[in-house]
């Protein structure tokens, strides 16, 4: 058999890199160096001054995050308002949960990079939510990490592409390992992604099939720890009004830590989806390493938050810069 010509080879291994790694090729952590140099600092000041008003500014901003690159690539699709003749992701029952406050931090440091002459209409609502998303999770105790940037504003943002595409407070193992590996997320990006609960906050209806009528046997959910389900009923009594709303870590509610897994040994998971990482065995080795090791969790946490930035992203003719971070140019 011939020798293969080594020239050939490489050109056949460039080509099918870039077919298969088409989102990240493009993103880098220095891409507006020459264009925008301050734009990691002007963007953390804002969010800096939002997370000062209120500590909602994390949870909302890191789910507005996960929510945009899950639906179309993280291409800020999920900041487009509805018009007339479209209605827009946000507009989706599965986003109607997300906190203004997310979506008023990403405004606001839009107009701050946008108020620099030489930044105006340079950086993309897509990057800004990207660093703004890094930026909460520093404020609140967690890992700092460079951030990869270069995306593109989304073309189109429509309700109808929601659909499915979101984790559901239900699921189990099976159906979250399917959604994350969509994405070329593993088992290990999907736990360490859940932990992000360790800041969040969720309305009652979420959840309270667990704590009302889990099964004709069991009304109680029985991985949930007894004690945490009696404070779920007494914080979520039936008929509770809609808005209200509870903090997913019971123990550390602002501090972004390994403490969610801590939790999840003890039965005090608030959603199905987030026990289930510790009932499961395929799971629990994941969580209980994580429990006893917090810088383990946060470098597979920077790990999964890296490879989720790269999802889906816009590049080229797909996508541009809006000088309106809600409206489609």
């Amino acid at each position: 058999m011939g020798r293969l010509n080594p020239i050939l080879v490489w050109s056949l291994c460039l080509s099918l890199c870039l077919f298969l790694c088409p989102t990240s090729a493009q993103l880098k952590t220095n891409f507006y160096a020459n264009v925008c140099p301050n734009v990691e600092n002007i963007v953390k000041n804002v969010v800096t001054q939002k997370f000062q008003q209120t500590f909602v500014t994390v949870p909302a901003t890191i789910r507005l995050f996960f929510h945009d690159c899950f639906v179309q690539g993280c291409d800020a699709s999920v900041l487009v308002a509805s018009t007339g003749n479209n209605k827009a992701e946000k507009d989706h029952p599965d986003n109607l949960s997300l906190a203004g406050d997310g979506f008023d931090t990403v405004i606001k440091a839009k107009a701050a990079v946008d108020a620099v002459p030489q930044c105006k209409n340079k950086v993309s609502c897509a990057d800004i939510l990207a660093l703004a998303a890094r930026d909460v999770i520093v404020l609140s105790g967690g890992p700092s990490y460079a951030v990869e940037l270069g995306r593109l504003d989304g073309l189109s943002s429509s309700s109808k592409n929601v659909g499915g595409k979101l984790p559901q407070p239900s699921f189990n193992l099976n159906q979250l390992n399917s959604m994350f590996a969509a994405h070329g997320l593993s088992q290990a990006d999907m736990v360490a992604l859940s932990a992000a609960h360790t800041v969040g906050f969720s309305h009652c209806n979420r959840f309270s099939n667990r704590i009302y009528s889990f099964s004709p046997g069991n009304p109680v959910d029985p991985s949930l720890d007894k004690t945490y389900a009696t404070q779920l009923q007494q914080m979520c009594p039936k008929n509770v009004d809609p808005d209200i709303a509870i903090n997913m870590d019971p123990n550390t509610p602002r501090t972004f830590d390994n403490v969610y897994f801590k939790n999840l040994e003890l039965g005090q998971g608030l959603f199905t989806s987030d026990q289930v990482l510790f009932t499961d065995a395929r799971s629990q080795p994941t969580v209980k390493t994580w429990a006893k090791d917090n810088a383990a969790f946060q470098q597979a946490f920077i790990t999964a938050m890296t490879k989720l930035g790269r999802v889906g992203v816009k590049t080229g003719n797909n996508g541009n810069i809006r000088s309106d971070c809600s409206v489609l140019n």
